[in-house]
């Protein structure tokens, strides 16, 4: 019991300093956090989920994409589609829970979701890095004529 109170209290004393640290420092302003791609990653997660529990719910009208609990039942239009938003976004952000399982051409599109989840935090990552290397590169420059005047 006394453990687990010690740890408690470390991990809040950790935090805590953490975000002291982080405010008081601003240590963000040095960073090369940028909140321009950070909302554009945003904007294109939710496209990219929507787009496919779009083509999961359209795909459900010609004949079942999704199992949820390893039996095959209709449902009406409304769960549908909450079913495949769930799954769509649980399949891109995860590797999925295993509650609801895609069947036929379900499992091509939900292997194509999955590695774009995958791949997105990459290329922005890759987008990131490209920008603080330019931006780095043009300061720079920009000194080396200033000395050079």
């Amino acid at each position: 019991m006394f453990v687990s109170i010690f740890i408690v209290l470390l991990i809040i004393w950790l935090l805590c300093g953490s975000l002291y640290s982080f405010l008081h420092y601003k240590t963000y302003q040095r960073s090369y956090f940028s909140f321009e791609i950070f909302y554009t990653l945003i904007v294109v997660y939710l496209a990219v989920m929507v787009g496919f529990s779009m083509l999961y719910f359209v795909l459900s009208f010609n004949g079942i994409v999704l199992i949820e609990g390893d039996s095959f039942q209709r449902v009406n239009v409304l769960e549908s589609l909450a079913h495949a938003l769930y799954f769509s976004g649980v399949t891109l952000l995860t590797v999925g829970y295993g509650d609801i399982t895609p069947v036929g051409i379900g499992r091509v599109l939900a292997l194509t979701e999955a590695l774009i989840g995958y791949i997105l935090p990459a290329a922005f990552f890759i987008k990131l890095w490209e920008n603080s290397f330019y931006k780095n590169k043009i300061e720079g420059s920009s000194v080396k004529r200033m000395d050079g005047l």
